[in-house]
Protein backbone atom coordinates (compact mmCIF):
# COMPACT_ATOMS: atom_id res chain seq x y z
CA UNK A 1 0.00 0.00 0.00
CA UNK A 2 2.52 6.78 3.08
CA UNK A 3 3.62 10.17 3.68
CA UNK A 4 5.18 11.96 6.72
CA UNK A 5 3.17 15.09 5.99
CA UNK A 6 -0.44 14.80 7.49
CA UNK A 7 -2.35 15.28 3.62
CA UNK A 8 -4.80 14.45 2.51
CA UNK A 9 -3.97 11.14 1.29
CA UNK A 10 -6.57 8.25 1.23
CA UNK A 11 -7.83 6.96 -2.12
CA UNK A 12 -7.65 3.72 -2.93
CA UNK A 13 -5.13 3.13 -0.68
CA UNK A 14 -5.18 6.08 1.61
CA UNK A 15 -7.17 8.30 3.89
CA UNK A 16 -6.99 12.18 3.91
CA UNK A 17 -5.87 14.33 6.85
CA UNK A 18 -4.27 17.60 6.98
CA UNK A 19 -3.06 19.60 3.91
CA UNK A 20 1.08 19.11 4.19
CA UNK A 21 3.65 21.82 4.54
CA UNK A 22 5.85 22.46 2.17
CA UNK A 23 8.53 20.88 3.64
CA UNK A 24 6.15 17.66 4.19
CA UNK A 25 5.80 17.71 0.51
CA UNK A 26 9.27 17.01 0.15
CA UNK A 27 9.73 14.34 1.90
CA UNK A 28 7.89 11.50 0.43
CA UNK A 29 5.29 10.34 -2.16
CA UNK A 30 3.35 7.17 -1.24
CA UNK A 31 1.38 5.71 1.27
CA UNK A 32 -1.37 2.83 2.06
CA UNK A 33 -4.31 3.58 3.80
CA UNK A 34 -8.06 2.21 4.14
CA UNK A 35 -10.84 3.95 1.80
CA UNK A 36 -12.76 6.52 1.49
CA UNK A 37 -9.92 9.60 0.84
CA UNK A 38 -7.74 10.32 -1.29
CA UNK A 39 -4.45 8.63 -1.16
CA UNK A 40 -1.99 10.94 -2.24
CA UNK A 41 -3.05 12.48 -4.95
CA UNK A 42 -2.51 15.88 -5.68
CA UNK A 43 -4.23 18.84 -7.43
CA UNK A 44 -3.79 18.99 -11.17
CA UNK A 45 -1.87 21.68 -13.24
CA UNK A 46 -2.85 23.92 -16.43
CA UNK A 47 0.03 23.57 -18.64
CA UNK A 48 0.63 21.74 -22.15
CA UNK A 49 1.16 18.02 -21.50
CA UNK A 50 4.76 18.05 -22.20
CA UNK A 51 5.60 21.19 -20.59
CA UNK A 52 7.47 24.04 -21.96
CA UNK A 53 9.60 22.27 -25.10
CA UNK A 54 7.87 21.68 -28.24
CA UNK A 55 6.86 18.33 -28.82
CA UNK A 56 9.16 16.47 -31.05
CA UNK A 57 7.10 14.14 -32.96
CA UNK A 58 4.17 14.62 -34.85
CA UNK A 59 0.51 13.20 -32.93
CA UNK A 60 -0.64 10.64 -33.48
CA UNK A 61 -4.38 9.88 -32.74
CA UNK A 62 -4.69 7.03 -30.16
CA UNK A 63 -7.88 4.90 -29.65
CA UNK A 64 -8.08 5.47 -25.88
CA UNK A 65 -10.23 2.30 -25.31
CA UNK A 66 -7.88 0.04 -27.67
CA UNK A 67 -5.99 -2.50 -26.33
CA UNK A 68 -2.96 -0.64 -24.27
CA UNK A 69 -0.72 -3.33 -25.42
CA UNK A 70 -1.01 -2.48 -29.32
CA UNK A 71 0.33 1.08 -28.47
CA UNK A 72 3.62 0.35 -28.62
CA UNK A 73 5.83 -1.05 -31.10
CA UNK A 74 8.00 -4.38 -29.29
CA UNK A 75 10.84 -2.87 -27.23
CA UNK A 76 14.62 -3.03 -28.47
CA UNK A 77 16.04 -6.51 -26.76
CA UNK A 78 17.19 -4.12 -23.80
CA UNK A 79 14.69 -0.55 -23.74
CA UNK A 80 17.50 0.83 -21.06
CA UNK A 81 20.58 0.36 -23.29
CA UNK A 82 22.14 -1.12 -20.36
CA UNK A 83 25.68 -2.79 -20.57
CA UNK A 84 26.49 -6.07 -19.30
CA UNK A 85 28.01 -4.37 -16.46
CA UNK A 86 26.12 -1.46 -15.70
CA UNK A 87 26.15 -0.12 -12.42
CA UNK A 88 23.10 2.06 -12.45
CA UNK A 89 20.49 2.02 -15.40
CA UNK A 90 20.91 5.99 -17.57
CA UNK A 91 17.45 6.91 -19.33
CA UNK A 92 18.59 6.70 -23.33
CA UNK A 93 19.32 9.82 -24.81
CA UNK A 94 17.45 8.74 -28.35
CA UNK A 95 14.07 7.86 -29.12
CA UNK A 96 12.74 6.62 -32.57
CA UNK A 97 9.36 8.23 -31.83
CA UNK A 98 11.17 11.25 -31.10
CA UNK A 99 12.70 12.35 -34.04
CA UNK A 100 10.25 14.07 -36.06
CA UNK A 101 10.72 18.05 -35.03
CA UNK A 102 7.19 18.99 -35.20
CA UNK A 103 5.45 20.55 -32.93
CA UNK A 104 2.75 18.91 -31.03
CA UNK A 105 -1.03 20.50 -30.41
CA UNK A 106 -0.13 20.92 -26.91
CA UNK A 107 3.51 22.64 -27.23
CA UNK A 108 3.96 25.86 -26.31
CA UNK A 109 6.04 28.62 -27.69
CA UNK A 110 9.87 28.34 -28.18
CA UNK A 111 9.75 31.39 -26.08
CA UNK A 112 8.42 30.05 -22.84
CA UNK A 113 10.48 29.56 -20.12
CA UNK A 114 13.38 26.30 -20.24
CA UNK A 115 14.59 24.39 -17.13
CA UNK A 116 17.75 23.59 -19.33
CA UNK A 117 20.46 25.42 -19.59
CA UNK A 118 21.73 27.78 -22.29
CA UNK A 119 23.98 25.35 -23.53
CA UNK A 120 21.70 22.76 -24.09
CA UNK A 121 21.43 21.10 -27.44
CA UNK A 122 17.93 21.65 -29.40
CA UNK A 123 17.93 17.90 -29.29
CA UNK A 124 18.92 17.27 -25.69
CA UNK A 125 15.69 19.27 -25.02
CA UNK A 126 13.27 17.07 -26.36
CA UNK A 127 10.28 16.40 -24.04
CA UNK A 128 10.21 13.18 -23.36
CA UNK A 129 6.61 11.94 -23.60
CA UNK A 130 4.94 10.75 -27.31
CA UNK A 131 1.91 9.24 -28.59
CA UNK A 132 2.26 5.33 -29.30
CA UNK A 133 1.31 4.44 -32.67
CA UNK A 134 -0.99 2.11 -32.97
CA UNK A 135 0.81 -0.75 -34.59
CA UNK A 136 3.06 -3.08 -33.37
CA UNK A 137 2.34 -5.53 -30.35
CA UNK A 138 3.93 -5.86 -26.63
CA UNK A 139 4.17 -9.34 -26.49
CA UNK A 140 7.61 -9.43 -26.72
CA UNK A 141 9.50 -10.22 -24.07
CA UNK A 142 12.46 -7.94 -23.45
CA UNK A 143 15.99 -9.82 -22.92
CA UNK A 144 18.17 -8.48 -20.15
CA UNK A 145 22.12 -9.14 -19.89
CA UNK A 146 22.36 -9.53 -15.85
CA UNK A 147 21.27 -12.93 -14.79
CA UNK A 148 18.13 -13.42 -13.05
CA UNK A 149 17.21 -15.33 -9.68
CA UNK A 150 13.35 -15.89 -9.33
CA UNK A 151 11.54 -13.11 -8.90
CA UNK A 152 8.69 -12.10 -6.49
CA UNK A 153 5.25 -10.90 -8.33
CA UNK A 154 2.97 -9.83 -5.40
CA UNK A 155 0.34 -7.31 -5.17
CA UNK A 156 -1.77 -6.37 -2.20
CA UNK A 157 -5.75 -7.36 -1.56
CA UNK A 158 -7.73 -4.87 0.31
CA UNK A 159 -10.29 -6.22 2.75
CA UNK A 160 -12.64 -2.97 2.09
CA UNK A 161 -13.17 -4.04 -1.78
CA UNK A 162 -15.41 -6.95 -1.03
CA UNK A 163 -17.87 -3.80 -0.51
CA UNK A 164 -18.03 -1.02 -3.19
CA UNK A 165 -15.39 -2.49 -5.47
CA UNK A 166 -16.99 -5.65 -4.65
CA UNK A 167 -14.18 -7.20 -6.08
CA UNK A 168 -13.34 -10.53 -3.68
CA UNK A 169 -10.00 -12.92 -3.39
CA UNK A 170 -11.24 -15.47 -5.92
CA UNK A 171 -10.82 -12.45 -8.27
CA UNK A 172 -7.37 -12.47 -7.94
CA UNK A 173 -4.88 -13.87 -10.92
CA UNK A 174 -3.46 -16.17 -8.41
CA UNK A 175 -1.77 -17.90 -10.84
CA UNK A 176 0.37 -14.95 -12.11
CA UNK A 177 1.25 -13.85 -8.31
CA UNK A 178 3.60 -15.35 -5.49
CA UNK A 179 2.23 -13.55 -2.96
CA UNK A 180 -0.84 -11.82 -1.79
CA UNK A 181 -0.73 -8.84 1.44
CA UNK A 182 -4.23 -8.86 3.09
CA UNK A 183 -4.42 -5.47 4.11
CA UNK A 184 -5.07 -4.60 7.17
CA UNK A 185 -4.77 -5.82 10.25
CA UNK A 186 -4.92 -2.94 12.73
CA UNK A 187 -3.30 -2.02 16.60
CA UNK A 188 -5.23 -1.68 19.41
CA UNK A 189 -4.18 1.06 21.91
CA UNK A 190 -2.02 -1.73 24.11
CA UNK A 191 -0.03 -2.94 21.08
CA UNK A 192 -2.21 -5.51 20.20
CA UNK A 193 -2.76 -6.64 16.32
CA UNK A 194 -6.32 -6.80 15.48
CA UNK A 195 -8.98 -7.42 12.71
CA UNK A 196 -10.34 -3.52 11.98
CA UNK A 197 -13.57 -6.00 10.35
CA UNK A 198 -14.86 -8.83 11.66
CA UNK A 199 -17.66 -9.30 9.81
CA UNK A 200 -15.54 -8.97 6.53
CA UNK A 201 -12.62 -11.04 7.45
CA UNK A 202 -14.86 -13.76 8.95
CA UNK A 203 -17.81 -13.94 8.70
CA UNK A 204 -19.54 -12.54 5.12
CA UNK A 205 -20.28 -15.18 2.91
CA UNK A 206 -18.29 -14.59 -0.26
CA UNK A 207 -18.10 -18.03 -1.98
CA UNK A 208 -21.06 -19.97 -3.87
CA UNK A 209 -21.94 -21.73 -0.46
CA UNK A 210 -24.36 -18.83 0.75
CA UNK A 211 -25.97 -21.18 3.45
CA UNK A 212 -25.66 -21.07 6.91
CA UNK A 213 -26.33 -24.83 7.91
CA UNK A 214 -23.01 -26.06 8.51
CA UNK A 215 -21.28 -28.55 11.23
CA UNK A 216 -18.33 -27.01 12.90
CA UNK A 217 -17.21 -23.80 13.83
CA UNK A 218 -15.38 -22.44 10.34
CA UNK A 219 -14.40 -19.04 9.25
CA UNK A 220 -15.76 -17.36 5.97
CA UNK A 221 -15.33 -13.64 5.06
CA UNK A 222 -12.39 -13.01 2.62
CA UNK A 223 -10.50 -15.00 4.71
CA UNK A 224 -12.12 -18.50 4.20
CA UNK A 225 -11.53 -17.03 0.41
CA UNK A 226 -7.88 -16.20 0.61
CA UNK A 227 -7.31 -19.34 2.14
CA UNK A 228 -9.14 -21.45 -0.38
CA UNK A 229 -6.79 -19.70 -2.84
CA UNK A 230 -3.92 -21.28 -0.98
CA UNK A 231 -4.77 -24.35 -1.28
CA UNK A 232 -5.23 -24.27 -4.67
CA UNK A 233 -2.38 -22.33 -5.76
CA UNK A 234 0.29 -23.81 -3.36
CA UNK A 235 2.80 -21.34 -4.58
CA UNK A 236 0.94 -18.45 -3.70
CA UNK A 237 1.93 -17.70 0.01
CA UNK A 238 -0.15 -15.15 1.54
CA UNK A 239 1.37 -12.30 4.20
CA UNK A 240 -1.32 -10.38 7.03
CA UNK A 241 -0.36 -6.85 6.45
CA UNK A 242 -0.73 -4.12 9.52
CA UNK A 243 -1.10 -0.51 9.72
CA UNK A 244 -0.86 1.46 6.59
CA UNK A 245 -1.26 5.12 6.14
CA UNK A 246 -4.38 5.77 7.75
CA UNK A 247 -3.36 3.76 10.85
CA UNK A 248 0.03 5.24 10.89
CA UNK A 249 -1.03 8.52 10.92
CA UNK A 250 -3.80 7.93 13.89
CA UNK A 251 -0.31 7.35 16.30
CA UNK A 252 -2.05 3.31 16.23
CA UNK A 253 2.14 2.41 15.72
CA UNK A 254 3.12 4.20 18.90
CA UNK A 255 2.19 1.96 21.76
CA UNK A 256 3.68 -0.61 19.35
CA UNK A 257 6.96 0.38 19.42
CA UNK A 258 7.27 2.80 22.23
CA UNK A 259 8.07 0.06 24.52
CA UNK A 260 9.58 -3.30 25.41
CA UNK A 261 6.01 -4.35 26.37
CA UNK A 262 4.06 -3.22 23.73
CA UNK A 263 6.89 -4.47 21.15
CA UNK A 264 6.47 -7.94 22.72
CA UNK A 265 2.44 -7.36 22.61
CA UNK A 266 2.71 -6.37 18.89
CA UNK A 267 4.41 -9.57 17.43
CA UNK A 268 2.77 -11.62 19.72
CA UNK A 269 -0.93 -10.77 18.72
CA UNK A 270 0.54 -10.64 15.13
CA UNK A 271 1.26 -14.02 15.12
CA UNK A 272 -1.94 -15.71 17.23
CA UNK A 273 -3.60 -13.42 14.19
CA UNK A 274 -1.75 -15.74 11.57
CA UNK A 275 -1.89 -18.82 13.03
CA UNK A 276 -5.95 -17.96 13.24
CA UNK A 277 -5.91 -17.06 9.33
CA UNK A 278 -3.36 -19.41 8.12
CA UNK A 279 -0.83 -16.72 6.80
CA UNK A 280 2.49 -17.08 5.64
CA UNK A 281 3.91 -13.99 7.01
CA UNK A 282 3.66 -10.60 8.47
CA UNK A 283 3.85 -7.32 6.34
CA UNK A 284 4.21 -4.24 8.56
CA UNK A 285 3.51 -1.04 6.80
CA UNK A 286 4.08 1.44 9.22
CA UNK A 287 4.54 5.30 7.70
CA UNK A 288 6.73 6.48 9.12
CA UNK A 289 9.19 6.75 11.47
CA UNK A 290 9.79 10.57 12.53
CA UNK A 291 12.96 10.11 14.17
CA UNK A 292 15.72 8.38 14.90
CA UNK A 293 14.70 6.83 18.32
CA UNK A 294 11.17 5.61 16.62
CA UNK A 295 13.36 4.10 13.87
CA UNK A 296 15.72 2.50 16.27
CA UNK A 297 12.19 1.04 18.09
CA UNK A 298 11.04 0.46 14.75
CA UNK A 299 13.95 -2.31 14.15
CA UNK A 300 13.35 -3.53 17.58
CA UNK A 301 9.85 -4.58 16.71
CA UNK A 302 10.93 -6.23 14.23
CA UNK A 303 13.20 -8.13 15.88
CA UNK A 304 10.27 -9.29 18.07
CA UNK A 305 7.90 -10.44 15.02
CA UNK A 306 11.07 -12.67 13.93
CA UNK A 307 11.50 -14.09 17.27
CA UNK A 308 8.03 -14.60 16.97
CA UNK A 309 7.52 -16.14 14.09
CA UNK A 310 10.12 -18.58 14.50
CA UNK A 311 8.90 -19.33 18.08
CA UNK A 312 5.71 -20.41 16.35
CA UNK A 313 7.25 -22.39 13.83
CA UNK A 314 9.45 -24.59 16.28
CA UNK A 315 6.35 -24.97 18.59
CA UNK A 316 4.43 -26.61 16.03
CA UNK A 317 7.63 -28.81 14.77
CA UNK A 318 7.41 -26.94 11.29
CA UNK A 319 10.48 -26.93 9.14
CA UNK A 320 8.72 -23.99 7.78
CA UNK A 321 10.59 -20.06 7.59
CA UNK A 322 7.26 -17.34 7.80
CA UNK A 323 7.90 -14.40 6.02
CA UNK A 324 8.23 -10.99 7.45
CA UNK A 325 8.55 -7.90 4.74
CA UNK A 326 7.93 -3.92 4.78
CA UNK A 327 5.73 -1.22 3.30
CA UNK A 328 8.84 1.42 2.86
CA UNK A 329 8.72 4.63 1.55
CA UNK A 330 10.76 6.23 -1.67
CA UNK A 331 10.91 9.76 -0.22
CA UNK A 332 14.76 10.49 1.31
CA UNK A 333 13.54 12.74 4.27
CA UNK A 334 11.51 9.33 5.10
CA UNK A 335 13.98 6.28 4.04
CA UNK A 336 16.52 8.16 5.22
CA UNK A 337 15.19 8.22 8.88
CA UNK A 338 15.00 4.62 8.98
CA UNK A 339 17.52 2.45 10.71
CA UNK A 340 17.96 0.21 7.73
CA UNK A 341 20.84 -2.42 8.78
CA UNK A 342 19.18 -2.93 12.09
CA UNK A 343 15.86 -3.78 9.72
CA UNK A 344 17.43 -5.92 7.17
CA UNK A 345 18.74 -8.46 9.73
CA UNK A 346 15.31 -9.67 10.34
CA UNK A 347 12.94 -8.56 6.73
CA UNK A 348 12.73 -11.14 4.04
CA UNK A 349 11.89 -8.41 1.69
CA UNK A 350 11.35 -4.14 1.24
CA UNK A 351 8.52 -3.50 -0.55
CA UNK A 352 9.37 -0.20 -1.68
CA UNK A 353 6.72 1.91 -2.57
CA UNK A 354 7.90 4.05 -6.01
CA UNK A 355 4.50 5.62 -6.41
CA UNK A 356 2.06 9.38 -5.55
CA UNK A 357 5.35 11.39 -5.80
CA UNK A 358 2.53 13.63 -7.07
CA UNK A 359 -1.30 14.37 -5.86
CA UNK A 360 -3.51 16.63 -4.60
CA UNK A 361 -1.12 18.27 -1.86
CA UNK A 362 1.18 19.69 -4.94
CA UNK A 363 0.40 23.35 -6.45
CA UNK A 364 1.50 21.67 -10.31
CA UNK A 365 0.69 17.70 -11.76
CA UNK A 366 3.21 15.96 -11.97
CA UNK A 367 4.09 12.23 -12.74
CA UNK A 368 3.06 10.06 -10.19
CA UNK A 369 5.27 6.81 -10.35
CA UNK A 370 8.38 7.95 -13.22
CA UNK A 371 11.30 5.78 -12.99
CA UNK A 372 13.54 8.75 -13.76
CA UNK A 373 13.95 12.31 -12.93
CA UNK A 374 13.20 14.54 -16.20
CA UNK A 375 15.83 17.37 -15.28
CA UNK A 376 14.02 19.50 -18.47
CA UNK A 377 10.50 19.42 -16.57
CA UNK A 378 11.60 19.13 -12.88
CA UNK A 379 8.29 20.22 -11.53
CA UNK A 380 6.66 17.18 -13.73
CA UNK A 381 8.91 14.21 -11.32
CA UNK A 382 9.11 15.89 -7.69
CA UNK A 383 10.34 12.10 -7.04
CA UNK A 384 12.38 9.43 -8.69
CA UNK A 385 12.23 5.53 -8.18
CA UNK A 386 15.92 5.30 -9.82
CA UNK A 387 16.90 7.66 -7.01
CA UNK A 388 15.54 5.72 -4.24
CA UNK A 389 16.77 2.22 -5.12
CA UNK A 390 20.20 4.52 -5.22
CA UNK A 391 19.15 4.95 -1.78
CA UNK A 392 18.41 1.37 -1.01
CA UNK A 393 21.29 -0.07 -2.17
CA UNK A 394 23.87 2.56 -0.68
CA UNK A 395 22.26 1.59 2.63
CA UNK A 396 23.58 -1.85 2.28
CA UNK A 397 19.95 -3.57 1.55
CA UNK A 398 20.44 -6.24 -1.04
CA UNK A 399 18.92 -5.72 -4.18
CA UNK A 400 17.34 -9.16 -4.45
CA UNK A 401 15.19 -8.01 -1.29
CA UNK A 402 13.78 -4.40 -2.65
CA UNK A 403 10.10 -5.21 -4.41
CA UNK A 404 9.37 -2.66 -7.03
CA UNK A 405 6.26 -1.42 -6.34
CA UNK A 406 3.73 0.01 -9.05
CA UNK A 407 0.56 1.41 -8.92
CA UNK A 408 -2.98 0.66 -10.02
CA UNK A 409 -4.77 3.53 -10.11
CA UNK A 410 -3.74 7.10 -11.85
CA UNK A 411 -3.59 10.51 -10.02
CA UNK A 412 -5.72 13.19 -11.43
CA UNK A 413 -4.81 16.96 -12.41
CA UNK A 414 -7.68 19.48 -13.31
CA UNK A 415 -7.73 22.29 -15.93
CA UNK A 416 -3.80 21.82 -16.26
CA UNK A 417 -2.32 22.31 -19.79
CA UNK A 418 0.10 19.56 -18.93
CA UNK A 419 2.32 17.60 -17.07
CA UNK A 420 4.32 19.89 -14.11
CA UNK A 421 2.31 23.04 -14.90
CA UNK A 422 -0.52 24.68 -12.32
CA UNK A 423 -3.83 23.52 -11.66
CA UNK A 424 -6.98 23.44 -10.33
CA UNK A 425 -9.12 21.02 -8.99
CA UNK A 426 -9.36 16.79 -9.30
CA UNK A 427 -10.85 14.90 -11.28
CA UNK A 428 -14.09 13.16 -10.08
CA UNK A 429 -11.87 9.47 -9.70
CA UNK A 430 -13.87 6.11 -9.45
CA UNK A 431 -14.33 6.14 -5.68
CA UNK A 432 -12.42 9.19 -4.37
CA UNK A 433 -11.76 12.65 -5.85
CA UNK A 434 -8.49 12.75 -7.72
CA UNK A 435 -8.15 8.85 -8.01
CA UNK A 436 -8.81 7.00 -11.02
CA UNK A 437 -8.45 2.91 -10.90
CA UNK A 438 -6.33 1.51 -13.33
CA UNK A 439 -9.31 -0.16 -15.05
CA UNK A 440 -10.94 3.29 -15.76
CA UNK A 441 -8.04 4.56 -17.83
CA UNK A 442 -7.54 6.10 -19.70
CA UNK A 443 -10.44 8.70 -19.85
CA UNK A 444 -12.60 9.18 -22.94
CA UNK A 445 -11.75 11.60 -25.14
CA UNK A 446 -8.38 11.42 -24.00
CA UNK A 447 -5.17 10.47 -25.35
CA UNK A 448 -2.25 8.64 -24.16
CA UNK A 449 1.33 9.53 -24.10
CA UNK A 450 4.42 7.43 -22.88
CA UNK A 451 7.93 8.06 -22.03
CA UNK A 452 10.76 5.77 -22.82
CA UNK A 453 13.20 7.97 -21.00
CA UNK A 454 11.79 8.62 -17.53
CA UNK A 455 9.15 5.42 -17.67
CA UNK A 456 6.01 7.25 -17.33
CA UNK A 457 2.78 8.15 -19.12
CA UNK A 458 -0.19 10.36 -18.64
CA UNK A 459 -3.55 10.62 -20.88
CA UNK A 460 -4.54 13.97 -21.19
CA UNK A 461 -8.37 15.24 -22.47
CA UNK A 462 -7.63 18.47 -24.43
CA UNK A 463 -11.44 19.14 -24.08
CA UNK A 464 -11.76 19.17 -20.28
CA UNK A 465 -7.88 19.32 -19.31
CA UNK A 466 -8.14 16.94 -16.96
CA UNK A 467 -4.61 14.86 -17.24
CA UNK A 468 -4.11 11.56 -15.52
CA UNK A 469 -0.60 9.95 -14.20
CA UNK A 470 -0.48 6.83 -14.49
CA UNK A 471 0.63 3.16 -15.58
CA UNK A 472 0.11 1.58 -18.98
CA UNK A 473 1.22 -2.22 -20.27
CA UNK A 474 4.06 -0.30 -21.73
CA UNK A 475 5.50 1.23 -18.96
CA UNK A 476 4.29 -1.89 -16.62
CA UNK A 477 6.86 -3.67 -18.94
CA UNK A 478 9.39 -0.96 -19.02
CA UNK A 479 9.52 -1.37 -15.17
CA UNK A 480 9.77 -4.94 -15.29
CA UNK A 481 12.73 -4.33 -17.31
CA UNK A 482 14.30 -1.45 -15.21
CA UNK A 483 13.63 -3.69 -11.60
CA UNK A 484 15.58 -6.82 -13.78
CA UNK A 485 18.61 -4.50 -15.03
CA UNK A 486 19.00 -3.63 -11.36
CA UNK A 487 18.51 -6.87 -10.04
CA UNK A 488 15.68 -6.53 -7.75
CA UNK A 489 13.47 -8.91 -6.30
CA UNK A 490 10.40 -8.63 -8.09
CA UNK A 491 7.37 -6.25 -8.15
CA UNK A 492 4.34 -5.46 -6.03
CA UNK A 493 1.32 -3.63 -6.78
CA UNK A 494 -1.20 -1.37 -4.92
CA UNK A 495 -3.58 -2.80 -5.02
CA UNK A 496 -5.47 -5.66 -6.76
CA UNK A 497 -9.24 -4.11 -7.08
CA UNK A 498 -7.59 -1.50 -9.30
CA UNK A 499 -6.25 -3.83 -12.17
CA UNK A 500 -7.77 -4.97 -15.80
CA UNK A 501 -8.15 -8.16 -16.81
CA UNK A 502 -6.36 -10.33 -19.34
CA UNK A 503 -3.88 -8.83 -21.59
CA UNK A 504 -4.47 -5.51 -20.15
CA UNK A 505 -3.67 -6.87 -16.61
CA UNK A 506 -0.45 -4.77 -15.10
CA UNK A 507 -0.04 -7.59 -12.55
CA UNK A 508 0.06 -10.02 -15.56
CA UNK A 509 1.80 -8.20 -17.85
CA UNK A 510 4.53 -8.13 -15.47
CA UNK A 511 4.42 -11.65 -13.92
CA UNK A 512 5.01 -12.26 -18.11
CA UNK A 513 7.60 -10.11 -18.33
CA UNK A 514 9.50 -11.28 -15.13
CA UNK A 515 9.39 -14.91 -16.53
CA UNK A 516 10.95 -17.08 -13.59
CA UNK A 517 8.92 -16.42 -10.78
CA UNK A 518 9.09 -17.88 -6.78
CA UNK A 519 7.03 -21.01 -6.72
CA UNK A 520 8.14 -21.69 -2.86
CA UNK A 521 5.30 -23.65 -1.11
CA UNK A 522 2.72 -22.29 1.12
CA UNK A 523 2.06 -23.63 4.30
CA UNK A 524 -1.48 -25.74 5.13
CA UNK A 525 -0.78 -26.77 8.66
CA UNK A 526 -2.76 -24.09 11.50
CA UNK A 527 -2.79 -26.81 14.51
CA UNK A 528 -3.48 -23.22 16.16
CA UNK A 529 -6.05 -21.98 14.67
CA UNK A 530 -9.14 -22.43 15.97
CA UNK A 531 -11.06 -22.44 12.78
CA UNK A 532 -11.74 -26.22 11.62
CA UNK A 533 -11.34 -25.29 7.98
CA UNK A 534 -8.19 -23.71 8.30
CA UNK A 535 -6.68 -26.06 11.58
CA UNK A 536 -7.88 -29.69 9.53
CA UNK A 537 -6.23 -28.23 6.47
CA UNK A 538 -3.34 -29.83 5.82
Amino acid sequence: MLKLFCAALPLVARVALAAPTVAERCQAPEQHSVPLSSPVSSGLTASLPFGSEPLDTEPIVVDPFASQSSHLEPLAPNPLDLGSGAESPVPPLSDPLLDNPTPGPFSSPASSSSARNDTSSQSEAKPPFFKPSNTGTTNEKSSWTRPQGKKKNVVYFTNWSIYGANFLPQHVPADEITHLLYAFAGIASDGSVISIDTWGDEQKRLGDDQSWDESGNNVHGAIEQVFLLKKTHRSMKTLLSIGGWTASQEGKFDPAISSAAGRSQFARTAVELLARWGFDGLDIDYEYPLSGEEAENFAYLLRECREALDDYAQRNNQDYHYLLTVATPAGPLHYNILDMQGMDRYVDAWHLMAYDYAGSWDDTSGNQANVFADPYHPTSTKFNSNDAVDGYLANGIDPSKIIFGLPLYGRSFMNTQGIGQPYQGLGQGSIEQGVWLYRDLPRPNSDVYISRKIIAAFCYDAATEELVSYDTVETARMKAGYLMSRGLGGAVFWEASGDKTGEDSLVITVARELGDLDDSMNMLDYPESPFDNIRGAA
